[in-house]
């Protein structure tokens, strides 16, 4: 009688939509794995058409996608790449979305409003998707959206580190530019051992229905001050905001983000700024006619490898992020 041998070692697959090629190439790279051959296309009436062209039965497909314009079609072709690993009979499936869709429409402002971001979350789950990986959620609530395992990556090790590099942290005021961003900016306070600064938001008395009126809590004069956010889009707050630190004595203002959407008129409106430097990461692809001068872009590839890595193998997401990534001199009080 003939045994028939069975495979029992795991098998990895990644695999991308067509969004963003070169930050799929980038982490296949450090992955060391091959990005897997897939055969997408629009029909004439915008439908869109996938067909992976090896096969997933039995594979731990881990599927990436960055939500950038045209926002809409990608996540799409997202969803239907998922559902096409889920009826080819995927083991597991994980979504990685750099960056999150919809994330700021997270929770109803006025009635009869969507939460997007919900929404999102449950399309990708009736897809058929086991896991979310995703890099700086608009708010970490958006987690809760998800049901199943949620990874959710941080950009600040890689930017702080280059801050780290550039600024004696002396020098360095870390500024959240809202109370929402306060969190964040704290953890950047731990890593840089400096002190935090806020930015406060109230309307003019004097002028109703008009921009807020911008007030600093925390010393800024004569410091370098870092101010982080999740994502830059128009650039009209992270303006604003550095016209205030420069208004109240800060010596120099940096920007760090994680996401550079760099909506029309982010580019003029920063470059023009006081701003020394813009930095950002590649969770979205930014086009060359959006780049200037100031801007910086760190690579979240190492970072996204990384966490495959680690949920491929049953490892620990969280270990990533509890060590120090600047060192202990940077990072001691």
């Amino acid at each position: 009688m003939t045994h028939l041998s069975v495979p029992t070692e795991k098998r990895l697959i990644f695999l991308a939509g067509r969004s963003y090629p070169e930050l799929a190439e980038e982490v296949a790279e450090n992955l060391g794995v091959p990005l897997s051959p897939t055969m997408a296309y629009d029909f004439a009436n915008g439908e869109i058409f996938v067909r992976f062209q090896e096969s997933v039965r039995g594979t731990d497909a881990f599927v990436l996608q960055s939500h950038t314009t045209p926002i809409n079609k990608w996540i799409m072709e997202q969803l239907i790449m998922i559902d096409a690993l889920k009826r080819a009979s995927a083991k597991r499936i994980t979504v990685i979305v750099p960056f999150y869709g919809y994330a700021r429409q997270d929770k109803k402002h006025r009635g009869r409003e969507p939460i997007s971001a919900r929404l999102i979350a449950d399309l990708f789950k009736t897809a058929g998707a086991d896991r979310l990986m995703t890099v700086d959620l608009h708010t970490s609530q958006i987690q809760g959206f998800f049901d199943g395992p949620v990874d959710h990556l941080f950009a600040m090790p890689i930017l702080a580190k280059h801050v780290a590099s550039r600024v004696p942290r002396e020098e360095i005021t870390v500024v959240s530019p809202d109370a929402g961003r306060v969190r964040v900016a704290e953890r950047w306070t731990d890593v840089l051992g400096a002190p935090l600064a806020i930015i406060h938001k109230r309307r003019d008395p004097d002028v109703p229905n008009q921009v807020k009126v911008f007030e600093v809590v925390g010393d800024v004069a004569g410091r370098t001050c870092v101010l982080v956010d999740d994502m830059i889009d128009t650039g009209g707050t992270i303006v604003k905001a550095a016209e205030t630190l420069f208004d109240n004595g800060a010596k120099d203002v940096i920007v760090a983000a994680t996401h550079g959407i760099l909506s029309d008129p982010a580019r003029e409106r920063l470059q023009e700024s006081r701003i020394s430097e813009v930095i950002v990461t590649n969770t979205l692809p930014i086009a060359e006619d959006r780049t200037f001068d100031k801007l910086t872009i760190l690579s979240i590839a190492p970072i996204l490898a990384k966490a495959i890595t680690e949920v491929f193998t049953d490892g620990s997401v969280t270990s990533m992020f509890e060590d120090d990534p600047v060192g202990p001199e940077a990072s001691s009080h």
